[in-house]
Parts: C-alpha cells; sequence; structure tokens
C-alpha cells in the first residue's frame, strides 16, 4: 500500500471512487468544470499493489474565526473508499497520515461533516456546531416594519457580500473564510436570488441568499449586522406574503432569538447537529487563542490524551497574561497535571460549544475544581455556526 496525493492524470480515478461512494452521477459538462478545479495536491490516496486507488480523502485548506481571529484550518472532505476495500483500515491510515501533514504544514485545526459522529469520534474529531431550521406559514411570519435603508434584489457583488459575510461570521466561531472563488462555485448558485439591505448612509450591511419556487421562500442564508438590517430583511421575506404559503429558514443559528419576537411562536423548528472540529496543535492553537484577560496572569496545568495526534499528548502548562495572550509549555509527565480530558473535549471547549462546569459534569473534565473554574473566567462564552458545507 502506497499513501500519497494524487497526479493530475487520477482525477477520473478520483471522480469514479466519489461518485460510487456517495451515490451520484454528474454530467460530462460538470465533470470538465470539475477537472479545471481539481486540485491533486489537496487529495491524498491509498494505492494497492497494482497502483489501484483504494481509499481517498480530500483537505479544503481555509481559515476559520475562533473569538474573532481567523486561525488556518484543513477541511476533510470526500472520504471514500470501494466497497472491497472497506474494514480494512485504509480510512485510519488516510486520516491518521492527514493529521500529520496538517500538522507539518501549519494548520491548527481541522473540520468535516461526519457520515457517522461515533466514527470520526474515535480519531478525535467533536461535534461543535447545531443549527435551527424554522418552516413558517405566512400568517406567522414576523410583523412588516419600516425602515430607512433600501433593500436590492439579486446583487451578486461578491466584494459587498463577502463584506457582510465577514463581519458577521466572526461574531462566532468555526465560521470559514471564504475566498472568491467559493462564493462563485459553492456560495452563489445559479437559481439562488440575494437581497442586500444598505442603510440610509448607503453601508450594505446584511443579506439574504434565497430561492421562491413551488409557493415556497427558501433562506438559505440570513446575514445581519444591525437590528435595522434585520427587521428590513424579515419585511422583504414577509413581502413575498402573496407568492407563498410558507418560508422555510433553512439554518440559523442557535441564538438567532426568532421565536421570542413572534406574536405566535408555535412555528416548526429542528435543531440539526452540524460540523465536527478538533484541534490539531494544542501549542499553536492555544497561543493564537485569544482568553478573557483577567488583569491577572493565570496558570494552570493539563493532561490532554490524543492517540492520532501524540505531538499533543502529555502534560502542558498553560500560562494566560492579564490581558489574555497565552504561553504553553510541555511539563514532565512524571508530575500530576491538575486537569485531564481529551482532545474531543479540549475541542468542544474552547470553540466554547460546551462549558467547563457542564463538562465536568459530565465526566469529560476531571480534576481540580478551582482549576475548572478558572477555564469559566478566561474562556469566552463564545457562539459556534457553520454555514458551509464541503
Amino acid at each position: 500500500m502506497e499513501i500519497r496525493t494524487l497526479k493530475p492524470e487520477e482525477f477520473d480515478a478520483s471522480m469514479e471512487l466519489g461518485e460510487y461512494a456517495f451515490q451520484y452521477r454528474v454530467t460530462a459538462e460538470e465533470k470538465e468544470k470539475a477537472r479545471k478545479r481539481f486540485k491533486p495536491e489537496n487529495t491524498w490516496g491509498i494505492f494497492d499493489e497494482d497502483g489501484r486507488l483504494s481509499a481517498k480523502l480530500g483537505l479544503l485548506n481555509v481559515d476559520i474565526f475562533v473569538n474573532g481571529r481567523k486561525m488556518p484550518m484543513s477541511g476533510v472532505a470526500g472520504v471514500a473508499t470501494w466497497p472491497e476495500n472497506r474494514r480494512q483500515g485504509l480510512v485510519k491510515q488516510l486520516l491518521t497520515h492527514s493529521l500529520k501533514v496538517m500538522n507539518e504544514s501549519g494548520k491548527l485545526l481541522s473540520m468535516l461533516h461526519p457520515f457517522s459522529f461515533a466514527f470520526y469520534r474515535k480519531y478525535g474529531w467533536e461535534m461543535f456546531n447545531d443549527y435551527k431550521k424554522y418552516v413558517i406559514p405566512t400568517e406567522k411570519l414576523p410583523a412588516k416594519q419600516v425602515t430607512e435603508g433600501t433593500v436590492r434584489r439579486d446583487v451578486k457583488d461578491i466584494p459587498v457580500l463577502n463584506r457582510i459575510y465577514e463581519a458577521y461570521a466572526s461574531r462566532y466561531n468555526g465560521m470559514m473564510v471564504r475566498s472568491e472563488d467559493r462564493w462563485k462555485h459553492a456560495i452563489l448558485g445559479d437559481e439562488d436570488h440575494t437581497a442586500v439591505f444598505y442603510d440610509a448612509s448607503g453601508e450594505p450591511q446584511g443579506f439574504l441568499l434565497y430561492k421562491v419556487e413551488k409557493q415556497e421562500m427558501e433562506v438559505h442564508e440570513f446575514v445581519w449586522l444591525t437590528e435595522e438590517s434585520r427587521r428590513a430583511l424579515w419585511t422583504f421575506i414577509c413581502n413575498h406574503d402573496s407568492m407563498i404559503k410558507q418560508a422555510v429558514l433553512a439554518q440559523m443559528p442557535m441564538d438567532d432569538g426568532l421565536t421570542y419576537m413572534l406574536a405566535d411562536p408555535r412555528i416548526t423548528q429542528e435543531i440539526h447537529p452540524f460540523g465536527m472540529a478538533r484541534i490539531v496543535n494544542v501549542a499553536g492553537f492555544i497561543e493564537a487563542y485569544a482568553f478573557q484577560g483577567t488583569g491577572e496572569e493565570q496558570t494552570w496545568t493539563v493532561r490532554l490524551r490524543d492517540p492520532y495526534a501524540p505531538w499533543n499528548e502529555g502534560n502542558w502548562r498553560i500560562t494566560v497574561s492579564p490581558e489574555g495572550n497565552a504561553a504553553v509549555s510541555k511539563e514532565d509527565e512524571g508530575e500530576p497535571a491538575q486537569l485531564s480530558c481529551d482532545i474531543q473535549t479540549l475541542t468542544t471547549l474552547m470553540f466554547g460549544y460546551k462549558r467547563p462546569g457542564e463538562l465536568v459534569n459530565m465526566g469529560r473534565l476531571a480534576g481540580d475544581p478551582e482549576a475548572a473554574a478558572l477555564l469559566e473566567r478566561v474562556i469566552p462564552a463564545g457562539r459556534t455556526f457553520l454555514l458551509d458545507f464541503f
């Protein structure tokens, strides 16, 4: 068996495996478009002794926001194995190898969308985000409100959309930084409409990405920077009431507060777990992390378990300055640590998906209660969200 990146001429083999594993078919035109955008250096495969591709995965190298800072992340996507090669540990080998590649290339984090949460938990990824989906009959939509700004439909100016998006995304842990290429090929579909709200001074402050068909308005992205922009975009949705029977908000953050603002909050709501994350390099991530400064220097030690990224294993001393900047050092493994956990727990803790006290109660974070209480003070009460699928 050989593990290596694919070659340009192996695009067809990769596409054939992907189509089989994920049960889809692309047209000849779509295939040629995909061929032009194929990045073999970001696709890893395991090849048998005859040089046949047995399993593969792709790496999407982008930055994500954590506590308002951009951090380098490698997303795992397109993991596939031929059925005759399954249950031979090939994906395990690919994931272990990819973690080493990520670490050596300076990536601090990794994310993925799992076919099975339990499967990827074994390798250190953990769920970090939920989103809400709403189905709202037109008679239960929020009341229309007059705002001073203007909503312009079908604005496809990517710099404008991205400026709004990044200001919004920086509020949440886990949101991706989008390139122009991603906007063109993964976000703005041919059948989608946009609606951008400009305030009275002409500044863009929010947008919708949506489509209307079969008397339904489906909003894929509802992004707002101010309450005025949120009200204006809701009014834009409500102005479709003669065309639609219901509005579907496909993906909203858990803290959006919509039902509280509705006259009748008894609408259909669904909560969906969406996405997993893991820290790739603990020392680098913690030193890049924006802690909540307490005005005093704070120090604690943690014993970390991470068998698939052994550079993270062991005892770590973390010192946070009065301003919230961290320094990390490796400690003698023979010395007792104040806290202990696995990489999954540390990831969900640092993202803000679960608070230290919750993890202590769940038995996921063990050790000195005073050290756990310290984490409550220095880890910001972050909010997680992820709009992108990859």
